[in-house]
């Protein structure tokens, strides 16, 4: 994916915006609009996981028509709940926190504004206007297994925080090495930071010395450190892409990339909410979204995946996305 310049000034000029500093409401809004609001935490200009929930946020404007607006958010469950009131309170129809963390300040307010629709991205939630949108990454990550215990010797997971979405996916990893060879030695450790990329690249400095020759992150902005320890270390060490394609970044360490298309989900669960149409129950993206959940792979790695393993790892995405290879325990 390409980097743009994002200015938030521009987009707070063509909505109803918020300041960095807190809420302030620059149009006047009209009863007729369709308003949708994002939390993110962080920063949009990153690419990453924060910029997924932005590149959504713009198709749903788009596609949709909506009136939009987003807040950047310090990791501070009492910031996360007044932005969600002050979004409902302007009569915003639907408000995406981006990330579990969001989950209990969504339920906290929906119970005073019955008629916002609170979406939680990373979420198994489901209780009244409240509602989880889970992307579930053990699905690729299962395949991203696959290729390391059929072409490495030991693979490290490095992780953001210690959350159910990160787990699973790291659940997912070590079934799918695992389904190759029961042996196949997997590490994980969580640096509790989305942002210390030097932190998540010392992990990985570290797994790697202890004999892995795949680092893996799924860390948002920080995972960039592990791309970078592998690439330094040599073209012997593999990783992968997650959440935006930092080939650039690594061409000869990156055997695949995984994309999760958000913006195709969003605007479709949106779209069904415009409509009078309420999810009713957790929204849940998988392989079987071959419009939300992209795995590629990619040929100019010095360990690109050989054609009977692709053959192998298609045959395996088609039993995942059939239901017929659990990736974790429900």
């Amino acid at each position: 994916m390409k980097k743009t310049a994002i200015s938030r000034r521009s987009l707070l000029a063509s909505a109803l915006g918020l300041a960095f500093a807190g809420i302030s409401w620059q149009v006047p809004a009209h009863a007729e609009d369709f308003k949708m609001g994002l939390l993110v935490p962080g920063s949009v200009a990153e690419e990453g996981w924060n910029r997924i929930a932005y590149d959504a946020l713009k198709r749903v404007e788009k596609e949709l028509g909506a009136k939009i607006s987003y807040v950047e958010l310090p990791d501070n469950p009492a910031a996360f709940e007044k932005a969600f009131r002050d979004y409902a309170s302007h009569g915003y129809q639907v408000v995406l926190g981006h990330g579990f963390q969001f989950q209990d300040a969504a339920l906290t307010t929906a119970e005073d504004f019955p008629e916002t629709v609170f979406l939680v991205s990373s979420s198994y939630v489901h209780e009244g206007n409240v509602i989880g949108l889970n992307t579930d990454a053990s699905q690729p990550f299962y395949l991203m297994g696959v290729i390391a215990a059929k072409t490495g010797k030991g693979a490290g997971l490095i992780g953001g925080m210690e959350i159910p979405p990160i787990a699973h996916a790291f659940e997912g990893f070590a079934k799918g090495a695992r389904s190759v060879n029961p042996d196949f030695p997997v590490s994980t450790v969580f640096i509790n930071s989305f942002t210390d990329a030097s932190a998540a690249k010392e992990a990985a400095v570290s797994m790697m010395s202890q004999g892995a020759d795949f680092v893996v992150p799924n860390a948002n902005a920080a995972g960039l450190g592990v791309i970078q320890a592998a690439q330094e270390a040599g073209t012997q060490y593999g990783t992968f892409s997650v959440y935006s394609d930092y080939t650039e970044v690594a061409p000869k360490n990156i055997l695949g990339t995984f994309i999760a298309d958000y913006g195709q989900g969003i605007v479709r669960i949106v779209s069904a909410i415009k409509d009078g149409k309420v999810p009713e129950s957790n929204v849940d993206f998988g392989l079987k979204d071959a419009d939300v959940i992209k795995f590629n792979f990619n040929d100019e790695a010095a360990r690109s995946i050989p054609a009977d393993l692709r053959k192998h790892l298609e045959e395996v995405r088609a039993k995942i996305a059939a239901g017929e290879v659990q990736t974790r325990a429900k």
